[in-house]
């Protein structure tokens, strides 16, 4: 089969469309995927650098977290997939190829109204956000989301998902294009940081749940602008992964700081995420309450050109590779 391939880490000239061994099932539960499309992620740049190797048991050198395709196989303990099914899902690896094998509590049906390069634009970004915000930060009814880095992949989804369930939305950006556009998706304030870094003094109602997809450089206007027993729940490490800790503020406020990261978990995890965005996000996507944030299609064969375009910052949500 065909597939994403890194020749030599480095940077994005280094990447090829390889002929690689086709993966077989081998266990009950497993589910083999004719992968129609691929979403891009800033963790494949990171990978394809030699800064993010793969978990164990995946491959080291072919990229991709998240896919939409057909069942082309299934084990024999499977009993919600069929071949032919439309499906997508989150992988830890191998995505970006056209086949993937991956297990039946990873996958989702396809809703009839996207298209496969719509549907990869989904899993990774919707996933991550429902499980970081509502799972693990609790957002309630009335409360206020800070996001960072709102014209992402992820902070769309959160984004979309907040207005669903009428939560107040700040947004921060480095471009006014993006908070604008945002602003077209319910962003109740968006912030530019690019011309006041101190993003806090800007935010007078507190934020109760902040989802931070940049990481050290805003960890000290987290700790101030978040509410009475607000939850800080850290994504991205961008803007660095060490900061000085206020933990008088911490006490003080009664925090919660919480770290996540969705690639390295169990099965068992994932599947439970993956169930919770079925059960909570896609009945919104199938009445298209909420849309796939999809910024561009590129051929597979483009791989080169759709991480150069990744990394310029350009991208207003996802970018996809079709196969």
């Amino acid at each position: 089969m065909k597939a994403v391939y890194v020749k030599e880490f480095g940077e994005a000239d280094r990447l090829e469309i390889r002929e690689v061994e086709k993966p077989t099932i081998s266990e009950p539960d497993q589910v083999l995927v004719n992968v129609k499309a691929a979403g891009l992620n800033r963790a494949d740049l990171m990978q394809r650098k030699g800064f993010y190797p793969a978990p164990p048991g995946y491959p080291e050198r072919i990229l991709g977290l998240e896919f939409a395709g057909e069942v082309s196989e299934t084990g024999g303990a499977v009993k919600d997939f069929e071949i032919g099914d439309r499906v997508f899902g989150i992988t830890a690896g191998g995505g970006q190829a056209e086949f993937v094998l991956t297990r039946e509590g990873e996958l989702a049906k396809i809703p009839d109204s996207l298209n496969m390069e719509a549907a990869a634009a989904i899993p990774e970004a919707f996933i991550t956000a429902h499980d970081a915000v509502w799972t693990q930060g609790n957002l309630r009814e009335g409360e206020t989301l800070l996001i960072h880095a709102v014209g992402s992949g992820v902070g769309l989804a959160a984004l979309q998902i907040a207005k669903a369930h009428g939560n107040t939305v700040i947004g921060t950006s480095r471009t006014e294009e993006k908070l604008d556009a945002c602003k077209e998706f319910g962003l109740d304030i968006g912030i530019n940081t690019t011309e006041n870094q101190d993003f806090a003094s800007e935010i007078d109602i507190g934020a109760d749940v902040i989802l931070d997809l940049v990481g050290a450089s805003y960890f000290a206007g987290n700790l101030k602008c978040l509410s009475l027993k607000g939850r800080l729940i850290l994504v991205g490490l961008v803007g660095g992964r060490k900061a000085e800790f206020d933990m008088g503020l911490a006490l003080g406020k009664r925090l919660h700081i919480i770290g996540t990261v969705l690639r390295a978990r169990t099965p068992d995890e994932k599947a439970a995420a993956t169930a919770n965005f079925v059960r909570e996000v896609l009945p919104l996507i199938e009445s298209g309450e909420i849309t796939p944030n999809l910024d561009s299609v590129f051929e597979a064969e483009e791989i080169t050109k759709a991480h150069e375009y990744l990394e310029s910052n350009s991208s207003f949500g996802k970018v996809v590779l079709k196969f």
